[in-house]
């Protein structure tokens, strides 16, 4: 007998969704409703991937999911920074909308989230890991949180039950609590949407000792662009505070102890103590490779040069970037191999994302919050057996902005009405023909703030990218992303593109219009930071 749809209302709430009435057991409903793992890591560049890049690190777990699934290679993000990234993937909305526009404001609970939805449409739900806002997610029957940015030693959780720290290495961990809520309180009968979130590779970079004792040791090739004089850029670019020379700081970024910074007399802006949550035994493993780097940068600094400090202080990033990274790959590759040995790989969706771009070197920066490629583009990997085809490569624009309305139709809910994202369904079944999105639109809003880095909005389509720089500057800069794939050349005021600019002006207005953006909305957000004493 076919199974017929029914909807059904969600207490409190106006959205409606379906799920099938006919008289299944719970053991059918979770055949036919696959589970969702969503899997996210935190400043995880793209090129830090060895399934887009295998110059830096390979990472061959993750590649596992492009390997027998679909890798994106036009992926991006709304607004390239860690809590509004999040709020966008949770509703469905720009950050104009669901009102998380930056890391500083409130998240605004009245939002509906897919979780709930999802579980209201019957999935068991459970997040472990980095959220970064709130200690009390709505939509999930279990989880454990780190409170803000959380640690990376020994880390402390919020949980339903209250506050526990538990001892270990925080990707360890999290995927340790992840395959035990697998393990032993996941509902058989019913479908699962997991939520497994690292903090990792999120500043200041702290490896596992297994990590930082073969990493330390390796060099790395450098950017093109490392030096990047930003000359053919505007004023943002030129006044952006993440350049590893000048902003990176030594002893919180690269693990200068303090007393060497205070032996050579330089004028470092943070002091941090790496060592401060970890035990007697990981303090003394961690100084027995450390100590012999302060040792060595103590007899090297006299005689550098900015050129020789700006590749020391790259190749020190690296090392513990990287090293991060490893951890995760390790851990994610063990919690496939749970899925493929409780036979449940067959029937799961599993996403590896992160919550936006990162830089490494390219134009001489580190951290994000740009439009530009490294930060606006995020990894995005999906495998679904028998719907996704196995090792398939897609360009197609698609956002964060999409993951909520994804998720929703595999699992057979629909779609609140104001939620502005697509499903990619289409794209992961390789029906391209009925994806017709040609752009996507991008708002930056968190300055003046830490990095400098200046408001704007903009446009990217397959061809070009359009910026608008506003606030206390007035800018716009285009990019041919065909022929300058690195960005270094500005060609707003250039005769030959004006036919573009026109066109590109004419789509960014559509987009503001469709997603509800103007500039209006955009001097509110201004008016609040200065209600909030942010900005004079």
């Amino acid at each position: 007998m076919r199974a017929s749809r029914c909807l059904l209302p969600i207490s409190g709430a106006i959205f409606l969704f379906f799920f099938s009435c006919r008289s299944e057991t719970k053991e059918d409903i979770a055949t036919i409703r696959p589970n969702i793992v969503f899997i996210m890591s935190d400043d995880h560049a793209y090129q830090a991937i060895s399934a887009y890049n295998d110059k830096l690190i390979k990472t061959p777990n993750i590649d596992r999911i492009a390997n027998e699934g679909i890798l994106f290679t036009n992926a991006s993000v709304t607004n390239s920074i860690c809590a509004p990234s999040r709020a966008v993937i949770l509703t469905g909305k720009h950050s104009h909308i669901n009102g998380k526009i930056d890391n500083l404001s409130p998240f605004d609970t009245t939002n509906i989230t897919f979780p709930q939805l999802l579980q209201n449409a019957g999935y068991q739900t459970a997040m472990f890991g980095k959220l970064h806002f709130g200690n009390n997610p709505k939509g999930f029957d279990e989880f454990k949180i780190l409170p803000g940015q959380g640690d990376y030693y020994n880390p402390t959780f919020n949980t339903e039950k209250g506050d526990t720290t538990i001892v270990g290495y925080v990707t360890d961990i999290i995927t340790d609590l992840t395959l035990d809520w697998l393990e032993k309180r996941r509902d058989s009968k019913r479908p699962f949407l997991l939520m497994y979130l690292h903090k990792a590779p999120h500043r200041s970079w702290l490896p596992a000792e297994r990590h930082y004792r073969e990493f330390t040791k390796k060099t790395f090739p450098l950017p093109e662009t490392l030096f990047d004089t930003y000359a053919t850029r505007g004023e943002a670019a030129r006044t952006a505070e993440m350049n590893i020379l000048e902003h990176m700081i030594l002893n919180y970024d690269n693990k200068v102890f303090p007393e060497v910074i205070e032996e050579l007399q330089i004028k470092d802006r943070k002091l941090f103590d790496p060592l401060e949550k970890m035990t007697p035994d990981q303090k003394t493993a961690w100084n027995s490779v450390y100590a012999p780097i302060n040792e060595d940068f103590r007899k090297r600094y006299p005689g550098m040069n900015d050129s020789t400090l700006m590749v020391w202080k790259f190749q020190r990033y690296m090392q513990d970037y990287l090293g991060t990274i490893a951890a995760v790959d390790e851990n994610v590759g063990r919690l496939l191999n749970y899925l493929d040995r409780e036979g449940l790989s067959k029937n799961t969706m599993v996403v590896y994302t992160s919550d936006q771009g990162f830089y490494l070197g390219e134009h001489g920066w580190f951290d994000k919050r740009f439009m530009y490629d490294e930060s606006f583009k995020t990894p995005l990997l999906i495998k679904w057996p028998n719907v996704i085809k196995a090792g398939i490569t897609e360009d197609e624009m698609v956002q964060n902005l999409d993951f909520a309305q994804t998720f929703l139709e595999v699992a057979g809910a629909l779609t609140p009405s104001d939620m502005q994202g697509e499903s990619l369904v289409p794209l992961l079944k390789g029906q391209k023909e009925k994806w017709d999105r040609d752009a996507v639109y991008y708002h930056y809003y968190e300055y003046p703030a830490e990095h400098a880095v200046k408001r704007h909005y903009g446009i990217a389509t397959k061809d070009h990218k359009l910026m608008h720089f506003y606030y206390d500057v007035d800018e716009w800069e285009l990019y041919d992303r065909k022929k300058d794939k690195q960005e270094m050349n500005n060609v707003y005021e250039d005769p030959k593109y004006a036919d573009v600019v026109n066109e590109m002006k004419q789509k960014l207005e559509e987009l503001r219009l469709k997603y509800k953006d103007n500039d209006s909305l955009s001097n509110q957000y201004i008016k609040l930071y200065k209600e909030k004493g942010w900005i004079d």
